[in-house]
């Protein structure tokens, strides 16, 4: 029995010290080797800890980095850095966290084909939507991460396939996520209005009074920022009756996007490349002026001579605005002024105030169907009624760029339908600033609607303006004007008040697809904005 008692005791110290033996090699293959300035740390991972994931927290947890089971096919080191901040900086975002670099040393240990998992802690608090970009070196800038916010409430967490990667949070300025949501009642359901979010998208919005939330589908846009800065997100009455009693009116809430459409290629105002240092344009060109200095804020090829198209109708208008005439005059339309259209496109081509021979309206009609509605036969019209002889007109046209500084432009007729009609988006910013003086232009062009009636058959027009920078809300727009011609492809001019009162002007010309018009242009204002502010 004594040596029984011998054997098993023997068994039982050997198994022992195998226990222990394994929980020493866990605890090696975990441990970190100490940075000796506190900006680096490393870790080695072997196979038996990559079978079985590891969660990788440093600098006390400001950076996590999750390796799920199986990810790993081999042992390897893996390092966290904190790196300083001498990449470029992308001008729409504003940085919340430090900078983080992750490397996955050994690289045949890691496929990519299993996503890792990041989270960042972030000590700057923001009411906008925070993700983790990363930084592409190929596009130079920083590219979005799917995210989802920490258990903790002051980190972002996402999954990522890259075994080297920089990384950091960032806020998205065009993106409220806290603030105050209203209700309305329109198509009945789980549905939202957001100013920011397109239609398509999915939010979970969150009570941040009672904790209650709904998830609901942006189906319309709004509210207006330009009234109501404060609030994200208006909810559908079914939708809000979910968070709160509608007795309360408004809630503050945390919005949190699940999906977000894209429109026109772009995400929340980011082009496919990513957020970058200067704006992202296309338009073959463009630029953004300070109208007052005449400061150049941004340009590229802003010299190049381009087609115009409807462009020309400003130059067209303040030439007979300045004949003085009286906008209540009572005028008969001839559709003898439609023929001149006809030399360049077909009737069913041509945007165009549908009236007929005979039909009387005032002066300020056409003038407001050829600002608003970009109606090329309006024009013709106010160049018969101006009193001047055509040629006459156009010569005047033409005069005027000349006189203004505009030495590239050269106008045929007065609509915009030639291609001959040119001009560059230097040329055109200057003169932007000298039309602009005149407040009939001003405020005929940034008018979202007009409506009149015929005087002797009583007939009923709707014009709504080509340009939706005046829908989206958030600029004060103070001119804007359209074009397109296939020559000419998508031209688009807005002027914008700031905050602090300077006017700045943006000129696109030549893009490709109407969508990167406005949002190229939306984005040069933004930039400029934040340009006169000193922000950048």
């Amino acid at each position: 029995m004594k040596r029984q008692s011998q054997i098993w005791h023997k068994i039982i110290i050997f198994f022992l010290i195998l226990t222990l033996a394994q929980t020493a090699g866990s605890f090696v293959c975990a441990a970190e080797t100490p940075p000796p300035d506190g900006s680096q740390y490393f870790i080695k991972i072997d196979q038996a800890t990559a079978r079985k994931g590891y969660t990788i927290k440093a600098f006390d947890g400001l950076a996590k980095l999750a390796l799920p089971p199986g990810v790993l096919a081999d042992s390897t080191g893996v390092e966290i850095k904190k790196i300083s901040p001498d990449l470029i900086m992308p001008w729409q975002l504003d940085r919340l966290s430090e900078i983080f670099q992750y490397e996955i040393i050994n690289k045949s240990a890691y496929s990519g084909k299993k996503p890792l998992v990041v989270e960042i802690k972030y000590d700057r608090q923001s009411d906008y939507y925070k993700q983790i970009y990363f930084y592409d070196k190929n596009y130079l800038s920083w590219r979005p991460l799917p995210c989802r916010d920490g258990a903790g409430g002051n980190s972002v967490k996402c999954d990522i396939g890259l075994g080297f990667a920089q990384l950091a949070v960032f806020a998205n300025s065009d993106a409220l996520v806290v603030g105050r949501a209203s209700w309305y009642q329109h198509k009945k359901g789980l549905f939202a209005a957001s100013p920011d979010f397109p239609k398509g998208s999915k939010l979970k919005v969150t009570s941040l009074e009672n904790g209650k939330s709904v998830v609901v589908e942006v189906n319309d846009f709004g509210p207006d920022k330009a009234l109501h800065p404060d609030r994200p997100i208006d909810l559908e009455k079914e939708a809000f009756k979910k968070i709160a009693s509608l007795s309360q009116g408004t809630v503050k809430v945390k919005v949190e996007p699940l999906a977000v459409a894209k429109t026109g290629g772009r995400l929340l105002g980011l082009g496919s490349q990513g957020a970058k240092a200067e704006p992202s344009v296309t338009a073959k060109s463009a630029i953004l002026m300070e109208e007052a200095s005449g400061d150049i804020l941004w340009q590229n090829q802003a010299t190049s001579t381009r087609p115009l198209a409807s462009l020309t109708k400003l130059v067209a208008i303040k030439v007979f605005l300045d004949t003085r005439p009286s906008l209540n005059e009572i005028v008969a339309y001839s559709v003898k002024d439609e023929e001149y259209n006809y030399q360049y496109a077909s009737k069913a081509e041509i945007a165009r105030l549908k009236i007929k021979d005979r039909e009387t309206l005032t002066v300020e009609d056409l003038l407001y169907a050829a600002l608003v509605g970009s109606a090329n036969n309006a024009v013709e019209s106010l160049v018969r009624v101006s009193g001047l002889v055509r040629d006459d007109f156009i010569s005047k046209m033409n005069q005027a760029a000349a006189e203004w500084g505009a030495s590239s432009t050269h106008f045929l007729e007065p609509t915009g339908l030639s291609p001959d009609n040119v001009s560059s988006a230097y040329d055109y910013a200057i003169i932007s600033k000298q039309v602009y003086a005149n407040p009939i232009i001003q405020k005929a062009s940034t008018r979202r609607q007009y409506k009149f009636t015929t005087l002797n058959t009583k007939k009923a027009h709707t014009i709504n303006n080509t340009d939706k920078l005046l829908a989206v809300g958030g600029f004060n727009i103070t001119g804007s004007k359209t074009g397109y011609l296939d020559e000419a492809q998508y031209c688009l001019m807005v002027r914008i008040k700031s905050p602090n009162g300077r006017q700045i002007i943006a000129v696109t010309l030549g893009s490709n697809t109407k969508d990167n018009s406005f949002d190229e242009t939306e984005e040069l204002l933004r930039w400029g904005l934040k340009k006169i502010n000193g922000y950048l």
